[in-house]
Formats: structure tokens, sequence, C-alpha cells
């Protein structure tokens, strides 16, 4: 077994249990140091996944585990998420009535969580990564014991996250009595075999009930309705991570098990898929307009981009994965921008209505810009990450539209969910420059780590909207290990 290809993941849990042996150690005072200290680390293991060895797949734990540049591109992903998330968390640590470094910590497991699903290449690896991921955010989600919207948000993640596991793995249950088998690749072949077990209905449904496992790890329609609840209560830099990782974790998985292992053509599912992103685009959207609260409706709006995220799948081309996995790095950043501010924020007001955002614009106004620039990169405004994402998706779609009206119908619904959408944001935009003025209207002090992480969000979202090449150059490098 070649041990080497899971170095980044060792080096991830090694980081973890040392926050929790190091915390024995370090005063109260100082464990502070211990976040930023693990977001350092993780800022190497980024630079060291490009020592990674890719092109080739490769594999460990008998097949189980793969390592090409599909799930490279997803680890880069979920550390360069990890560092900016520790940064978040270290702000939101003086909320916290106790367990700072085991909240660290749990965050750093997560993050492992998130790598193993990159990698998963049979059914029990991927239940059991993403397992990893779901049971973590069940503790994190409820972190802050006191609060009462904490522990809402903990139940309601655990009972749903249950329900949705039940059906997963029920699912890989009736598919491995079917096929007598989990390894992706035997499958596929099966998948391409004149006998292939594709249309038996006992492996449709046991596809379907694994589609709906993944679906509530996206947040798609109908697996959406823990969303709103668990983003409003769980700690902001938890939130944060279960917009950006979690969320990308799943959808890690639904490519490689809908787009290569049982493709959707195979299964006659492309219509199922269009459906799905369509009524999850609109749900989102519809969903978030009448929202106060503003991590509730930056809850709906994520269930709106799991819809864009849908329309890559939908397309069923290598034009819409690599599409699909370039509006995820912009929404990487463009959404830990957003939860950024919101934490610093919150941390000195403890209001989270858009209208506590009034005046922010003359009390903070580098705040009150990152802020603009997230909300106009989430609703597609050129030239940031978000504009360029959608016009791919989208464009995919389309180039996909002389084989069913369908397609047109799923890119005329994202544009029109992008014209709603203006509506939310821009409403936000509008508190924080017109909106009435805060309480305390103070500064917000900003720390200097908070700060370059914010900076970073900011150029990621420039860079991708303005200088695409090598971002869709590796996106695309990601998408051609699906073998579209």
């Amino acid at each position: 077994m070649n041990i080497s290809l899971l170095s980044l993941e060792i080096l991830v849990i090694l980081l973890g249990v040392a926050l929790l042996v190091v915390d024995w150690f370090t005063p109260a005072a100082h464990k502070r140091w211990l976040g930023i200290a693990a977001a350092l680390a993780l800022l190497f293991f980024f630079g060291l996944s490009f020592l990674q060895p890719s092109s080739l797949p490769q594999y460990a734990f008998g097949h189980s585990y793969v390592l090409d540049d599909l799930a490279l591109f997803f680890k880069r992903f979920f550390l360069l998420a990890g560092v900016l998330v520790l940064l978040w968390a270290v702000e939101f640590g003086d909320r916290l009535r106790g367990g700072v470094a085991e909240f660290y910590a749990l965050l750093v497991f997560a993050l492992a969580g998130m790598m193993f699903t990159a990698s998963a290449n049979n059914l029990a690896m991927l239940f059991v990564s993403i397992e990893l991921v779901t049971i973590s955010f069940y503790v994190l989600a409820a972190y802050q014991r006191q609060v009462r919207e904490s522990l809402e948000a903990g139940v309601k993640y655990l009972i749903m996250g249950g329900l949705a596991s039940a059906f997963m793995v029920f699912g890989i249950a009736l598919i491995f009595g079917i096929t007598g088998t989990i390894e992706f690749e035997i499958l596929s072949a099966k998948m391409a075999a004149k006998s292939s077990p594709a249309q038996q209905p006992l492996f449709q449904l046991g596809m379907l009930l694994l589609l709906a496992g993944l679906g509530f790890k996206i947040a798609a329609v109908p697996f959406h309705f823990w969303v709103p609840d668990v983003y409003q209560g769980a700690p902001s830099p938890v939130t944060a991570f279960l917009a950006a990782g979690s969320k990308a974790a799943g959808v890690a998985l639904l490519l490689r098990v809908f787009l290569h292992v049982a493709p959707l053509n195979v299964l006659r599912w492309e219509t199922l898929f269009i459906v799905l992103a369509g009524a999850t685009i609109l749900y989102g959207n519809l969903g978030a307009i009448p929202q106060s609260n503003l991590k509730r409706l930056l809850g709906y709006s994520s269930i709106a981009h799991a819809g864009y995220l849908l329309m890559g799948m939908a397309a069923f081309s290598l034009a819409g994965a690599t599409a699909l996995l370039y509006y995820l790095a912009g929404y990487l950043f463009t959404v830990l921008a957003a939860f950024g501010v919101i934490t610093l924020v919150l941390r000195q007001t403890g209001a989270e209505d858009v209208a506590a955002l009034g005046g922010l614009g003359r009390r903070s106004p580098f705040l009150a810009a990152i802020l603009t620039l997230a909300m106009a990169s989430l609703a597609g405004v050129p030239p940031l990450a978000g504009f360029f994402g959608k016009f791919l998706l989208i464009k995919a779609v389309l180039e996909q539209g002389t084989q069913a009206t369908a397609f047109y119908w799923l890119a005329g619904v994202a544009v029109v969910g992008v014209v709603i959408s203006l509506w939310y944001y821009f409403g936000v935009i509008k508190a924080l420059y017109w909106g009435e003025d805060a309480a305390d209207m103070s500064p917000v002090e900003i720390s200097l780590p908070s700060r370059v992480g914010l900076v970073v969000c900011v150029a990621g979202m420039l860079w991708l909207g303005v200088l695409p090449e090598i971002p869709l150059w590796l996106a695309e490098q990601g998408a051609m290990a699906l073998g579209l």
C-alpha cells in the first residue's frame, strides 16, 4: 500500500491531535494563538499539495482511495477553506465559554473528512468519509451550549443528518445487493456492459437513495429543510465551513458517482437533474427574499447556489464539470468573505439582522466594501468570480440544448434566479450604506490575520473574475479525471 498518497490527510489529522495535546499546556489567554498556528500549518499543507503527484490516478487501501487531478483539486479547495475558517474561528473564540482548542480541532477533523471524500473510490469509503464530516458538524453546530438557537441547530442537523445517512446506507445495500460490489471501478465496468443493471428497479432505487443522502449534504431541494435553522443557529465560522467545505464535499462525491461511476445518461436521469437544479434555484432565491436575518438569508442563498452547481451536473459534459469546479472555487472566496465580515460584526453587535449592518459603510468602510463585493459576486455581477462562474454554467447548459429543449428552460430559470437574487443581495448593500445607523457606531476592530484573510478572499474573487485562465485550466484538469 502506498501510504505516502495519504500524507496530506495524515498531516491534517496529526494537526488536530496536536491541538488537543498542546491545549493542556496553553494558558487560556494564549489559546487564540493555537488557531492561528493551525491556520498557518494548513497553509503549509496547501503548499505541499502542489508537490503531490498528479496526472495518472494512484490508488491505496485496495483501490478504495484514489489520488487524481479531481481529488487534488478538492483537497486544495478544502485546505484553503480550512485556513480561512480557522481565522474566522479565532475571532469567534472569545464568544465560547470553554473548549476553544477543541473547537479548532473539530474544524480540523471535519477538514480531514472532506479530504477523504475527495479521494473516495468505493461506497464504503464514501460513507465513512462523509460521516466523519457530518459527525464533526453535529458537535460544531451545537457548540454554544448556552445559546438555545445553537442547540436547536445541532439537534436539527443531527436528526436530518441521521435520516440522510440511513437513506445512504440503504441505497448502498441495494446497490451491493444487485451488483455484488461496492468498488467504483467494477461498478463503472458493469454500467458499460451490455447486461448493465442500470435500469433494474432496485438498482435505480439504490442510486436514488444515494442521491438523497448526497443531496442533503449540498442542500439541494427537496433535502434542504435543515439549512435555514442550522445556518442561523450554528456559530458563524461553522456556518461558513458548512456553506463552503461541506457543500463541496457533497459535490465531489456527486461528480464521481453520477458523472463517472454510474453516469446520468446510463441511468437516464438527465431530466431528473434538470428538474432538481431548476427547483433548487427557484426555491432558494424565492425563499431568501423575505429573510431579515443575515445568516438565514445566506442559508436560502446557499440552497440556490446548490441549484447552480447541479446545472453543471445536468449538463453532463466536460464543459459542465469544468464550470462546476470553477464556480465552486469562486463560491469559496465569496461566501467566506461574507461570513468573515459577519463574524467580525457579530462579535461586536451580537445582532444578526440585516438592519444591524446599518451605517457599516461609515463605521468600517473596509468591511462594508468587502461585504459589498461578496454580495455582488454572489449575485453574479461582473467582473467578479460569481459572474464568470454563472456564465460558464449557463453556457455549458445551452450547449446541450440541441439534445433536449429542457436545457433551454434550465438556462432560463438560472437567469431568472440571478434577477431575483439581485433584490435580496442588493438589499444587504442598501443597509450597509443607506440603512438606519446602528446603536453603536464605533469602528469594528479587525485583527491583522483577519484583515489578511479578507484581502485574500477579495483577491480570489477578482482573480477568478478578471484573470480566469489559470483557475479555468486547473478546473478543466480536475474535470478531465472524470473521463467525460
